[in-house]
């Protein structure tokens, strides 16, 4: 499964290296990473359809997380891919317009990844 994994904060890319080492190595699951939501867009452009699965922060400078999955979700239609967004703020306004958007799952800051390994194990069935 290929998984797209869109967040300002650079760290991001060592931390999911760290956290799926057994799934990357295995060929389970290869991640590439935008640090923008433009830096997305580019990617899914030139990449149609390699990604299956991505998960986007809401709150980025320029582009926010929910702009890039509106453009997503009305770009990508056969197949779509699943978007599940995260946030450091758990609050109900951001969790309905990414649902109202289209949004598949919705995850809080700091992530738990026995939690976010558990969805992406499903989205791969």
């Amino acid at each position: 499964m290929k998984i797209l994994v869109v967040d300002d904060e650079k760290d991001v890319q060592v931390l999911f290296e760290q956290r799926f080492r057994k799934e990357i190595r295995s060929g389970e699951m290869e991640f590439m990473f935008a640090f923008s939501g433009e830096e997305a867009l580019q990617f899914m452009q030139s990449n149609e359809h390699e990604a299956v699965l991505i998960l986007s922060d809401i709150n980025m400078p320029g582009m926010s997380g929910l702009e890039l999955l509106k453009h997503i979700k009305e770009k990508y239609e056969a197949p779509p891919p699943v978007v599940m967004m995260i946030t450091a703020y758990g609050d109900a306004d951001n969790y309905n317009q990414a649902m109202k958007l289209g949004a598949d799952d919705f995850l809080t800051k700091p992530l738990d990844f026995t939690v976010l390994k558990e969805k992406l194990k499903t989205n791969l069935v």
